[in-house]
């Protein structure tokens, strides 16, 4: 059985509607670039500088933390991590305008760790979308309304503007339209580990981790107790801290050159360009592995951040407590996996290839998707 088969109206549409110029070789993957961590970080990470500690009592710059591995304490429970592969796989034409037509299947897996270690894909863990994107300022009204019809009513399956609602584009003031359409379904695959995130019913005791930075939707956050962990992040921070002849201002790569092996940075607050809803979200670094044999002093390095709606400092024990429960989140890695192995939490590795394991393979879509050159 054809998987793709449910589109095949929609490109039928694009054909008898208009010209449509196939990509050579059925499909081409679609990268986005740079790293969509450190997009998604400059996009809701606020003002580049942030003022003071935010933290109770502790005022130092480093301080270092112990393990607490899961048999003392087994509080890192859920895991929500994202995927999302795009393909171009042709060209639609109408009168004097263009738009590439590419397809993405996106996706979001959380995962469960029991007390033994085991992980499982928790309950209602799965969301999938295959998404066919064009750019529909550059098509007829006629037409979009065409594909929207063919579309509507196909499980699974999503009609996509890559030309509105592109947060990452937007970052990045992209206007190449194949690019935009990548970081579009990217954009989509954010939505989905949030919609993740906020729909799951745990216990108090039980913390979810998810893979990134936390967007302005988490700032009055009232769910149970939640993380945000940036393997990669914005590079332009400032930090001033103290005041009169005392004071210091660092940026991020003399902030993190003195970070040592189980060491975390004290805890700053995000606010906004505007000033605004400062303390809604607090953050700090922690190195869960030492610099040496690495090729970088930024790696080994994870960003963390947590809602905070009170805008109180934060008792500096839980900083600890939550710290210690990630430097010991290193013990497994997907070294040679993934380039980013060496900021990787175990559990949200195996919750990307939980979601990447339900993504059809290049061969099975090139297989699938083909156009109808022969229209009746």
């Amino acid at each position: 059985m054809n998987p793709f088969d449910p589109l095949q109206e929609a490109l039928r549409v694009l054909c008898t509607e208009a010209e449509v110029l196939p990509a050579t070789g059925q499909a081409v993957e679609d990268m986005v670039t740079p790293d969509l961590e450190e997009i998604y970080d400059r996009r809701a990470g606020g003002a580049a500088t942030v003022e003071g500690v935010w933290e109770r009592p502790n005022r130092r710059l480093y301080r270092t933390v112990r393990p607490i591995y899961r048999d003392e304490a087994h509080r890192l429970r859920y895991f929500v991590d994202g995927s999302a592969k795009t393909y171009f796989i042709g060209t639609v034409l109408e009168h004097d305008r263009s738009s590439p037509v590419q397809l993405s299947q996106v996706g979001a897996a959380m995962v469960y760790r029991e007390d033994n270690g085991r992980i499982r894909l928790a309950t209602d863990g799965l969301e999938r979308t295959i998404l066919l994107t064009l750019e529909k300022n550059q098509l007829s009204d006629e037409l979009w309304t065409a594909l929207e019809s063919a579309v509507a009513g196909l499980r699974g399956f999503e009609l996509c503007d890559s030309a509105t609602n592109n947060d990452y584009a937007d970052a990045m003031a992209l206007r190449e339209s194949r690019p935009r359409g990548a970081h579009r379904a990217n954009w989509y695959m954010r939505t989905l580990e949030i919609a993740l995130a906020q729909s799951t019913l745990r216990g108090p005791e039980d913390w979810l981790v998810l893979d990134g930075s936390l967007g302005n939707e988490f700032e009055d956050w009232h769910g149970g107790p939640l993380i945000g962990v940036a393997k990669t992040f914005r590079r332009d921070s400032r930090f001033e801290l103290g005041s009169g002849p005392r004071s210091r201002t660092y940026n991020l790569y003399s902030l993190l050159k003195d970070l040592d092996e189980n060491q975390r940075t004290a805890v700053f607050a995000r606010k906004r360009k505007d000033g605004s809803n400062e303390g809604k979200i607090l953050f700090w670094y922690v190195r869960i592995r030492p610099q040496r044999g690495l090729d970088y002093p930024l790696m080994g390095v994870v960003k963390v951040e947590i809602p905070n709606p009170g805008q109180e400092p934060i008792d500096s024990g839980q900083v600890d407590e939550i710290s210690g429960w990630l430097v010991a989140e290193r013990s497994v890695t997907p070294y040679g996996r993934d380039h980013r192995w060496h900021a990787h939490l175990y559990p949200i590795h195996i919750a990307e290839r939980v979601i990447r394991g339900h993504f059809y393979s290049e061969i099975v879509l090139k297989a699938g998707v083909r156009w109808p050159f022969q229209v009746s």
